[in-house]
């Protein structure tokens, strides 16, 4: 179960997956991840909450954890340029139980993330129909339980736009990227649009006092701040589909955190100083600014803005879950349907589908607002072990056979410091989050231990090369 798997040179070389993603293709895919739901919704909450006027505080720790794993993930992906991101990385320095229960945490950070996301599209969707006087039937509108609905609903919408999201996925990945980077440009001018707006509106006084809840009220805020951040994960994914990526690979995770980074510090800085932050407890607090100000007008081009910036969230985080099981699937622990890939379109055609139908189930029928925390806990545990993989990896005497990759800067330093941040951050979560990540747990382990062990294409090999002896 701890055997690790050897750096498949071949694979690398010779990889069933098409490379098409160039450096602006892939900081596109990671802007879009991270620039989605978080940016509309979560920097109100933080600072009502949390943090007040330092929220801006909170996002920039939460970026700073994030760049350091992001180093860590970058010298893996671009010296193993193989899809399945910290899965793929785990396996090969510390060996398949360990690497499988990384692969299990990131499979529900996908799913849960896609079907949280495809619920707060719906919202913005619906807020756009219901102000041009088109109303969806009460019934279709929202899931059982879920805030402000009463009795049995189904959340139709959500639903369907994750079903259209693998449709797209289905058709090939240039196709998807394309559609993606339009998107995030459109998405990014609608936040320049909201900061050059607002910014004429801010009020010093708001700023006053700038840490209410004092230090720990910027650390608790960072730990909610991180689930902004998480999409760059999804990045890594790419490396089997990418050009060059011993260069692609860092360009990529490296600048779509820092755009990222960028675009959160300055909406959060804007929105505290145009209002109190005692007001901002609101699910859309970029609007309600902007509505306050009087500026309706772009209130509307905003909450468009929203829906296009999730339904980038939507995509690319939807092509990592898809990646993750392929990765997962080629090795064995998941059924060989995943891994199958069309020759046409060197897309894996059942596993999207299957992706798809399940978080589109999710998205329509259960109500996320506790379980999206393990999303947090999920992305945090891989970080933490990718980032103190990096000791291991240098060790490993196959990397000398590789191109010359990203090195991390400050090693060991960086690694150890990132892995002990990363640790600091999920205990900070809430009990319940790490009850439900605790039977997340138990119920992947018993996945393995009745179908990926003795389906396990490492453990095959190694007994048939043993019987060969």
């Amino acid at each position: 179960m701890l055997q690790k798997r050897s750096i498949d040179l071949d694979l690398i070389r010779n990889s069933p997956l098409e490379r098409k993603i160039g450096p602006v293709g892939l900081t596109a895919m990671g802007v879009g991840a991270v620039v989605g739901a978080g940016i509309f919704i979560t920097p109100g909450i933080i600072a009502a909450s949390y943090a007040g006027p330092s929220v801006i505080l909170s996002y920039i720790v939460a970026a700073l954890v994030c760049a350091l794993a992001a180093l860590c993930y970058s010298e893996f992906s671009s010296t193993i340029p193989l899809s399945g991101s910290a899965y793929t990385y785990v396996y090969i320095v510390f060996g398949e139980l360990p690497a499988w229960v990384v692969g299990w945490a990131l499979i529900s950070e996908y799913l849960f993330a896609v079907s949280s996301v495809a619920v707060s599209w719906s919202a913005y969707f619906q807020n756009i129909l219901d102000s041009i006087g088109l109303h969806l039937p009460e019934i279709l509108r929202a899931a059982t339980g879920t805030a402000g609905h009463q009795g049995f609903g189904i959340n139709l919408v959500a639903g369907l736009v994750v079903l259209l999201i693998g449709f797209l996925l289905a058709g090939g990945l240039r196709e998807s990227t394309r559609v993606n980077t339009i998107m995030v440009f459109v998405k990014v001018a609608v936040i320049i649009l909201f900061v050059v707006v607002a910014v004429f509106y801010i009020k010093p006084k708001n700023y006053h006092p700038f840490m209410p809840f004092g230090a720990t009220g910027i650390f608790s805020g960072a730990s909610l701040a991180f689930y902004a951040y998480i999409g760059f994960d999804a990045v890594s994914t790419a490396s089997e589909e990418v050009k060059e990526p011993q260069r692609t690979m860092p360009i990529g995770i490296v600048s779509s955190l820092l755009i990222a980074s960028l675009l959160y510090s300055l909406v959060s800085f804007v929105i505290v100083g145009v209002v109190h932050y005692s007001r901002l407890n609101v699910g859309d607090p970029v609007a309600f600014v902007l509505q306050v100000i009087h500026q309706n007008w772009v209130a509307g081009i905003v909450s468009l803005g929203a829906v296009v910036g999730m339904t980038t969230v939507l995509l690319v985080m939807s092509y990592g879950g898809t990646r993750l099981l392929f990765a997962i699937s080629r090795d064995g622990l998941l059924p060989k349907a995943f891994a199958k890939v069309n020759p046409k379109t060197h897309v894996p055609i059942t596993n999207t589908w299957i992706f798809a139908v399940i978080a589109s189930f999710l998205a329509m029928f259960i109500p996320l607002d506790v379980i999206t925390e393990l999303v947090n806990i999920g992305t945090l545990f891989a970080f933490a072990m990718v980032s103190i993989g990096v000791i291991f990896l240098r060790k490993n005497p196959q990397v000398k056979d590789l191109p010359t990759a990203y090195k991390v800067p400050l090693y060991p330093f960086i690694p150890i410091l990132s892995f002990i941040l990363c640790i600091g951050l999920m205990l900070k979560l809430r009990a319940i989050t790490w009850i439900v990540f605790g039977f997340w747990f138990l119920a992947g382990l018993l996945v393995y231990l009745i179908y990926g062990h003795h389906h396990s294409k490492l453990l095959n090999d190694h007994v048939t090369t043993a019987h060969k002896d």
